[in-house]
């Protein structure tokens, strides 16, 4: 009976192995799709000054989000 009790805690821990796993994953593309998006915000040149301001604006904001996600 000790085995089953201790296959059971198994699962359970390679349950939250695999979600762990995942939220990794998760976390990985996210920070890769803002990536993305702040080298695309970069690559933007404009004597415009209302969209320079906006794309500081929006660089920051990307910053701040990659910056949260660690």
């Amino acid at each position: 009976m000790a085995n089953t009790l201790g296959d059971a805690g198994a699962d359970l821990t390679n349950g939250d192995r695999r979600q762990a796993a995942q939220d990794r994953a998760a976390r990985e593309r996210q920070r890769q799709s803002l990536n993305l998006q702040r080298e695309n915000i970069l690559s933007q040149r404009t004597s415009n000054p209302a969209r320079r301001q906006a794309l500081e604006a929006a660089l920051a904001q990307v910053e701040a989000q990659i910056a949260a996600i660690g």
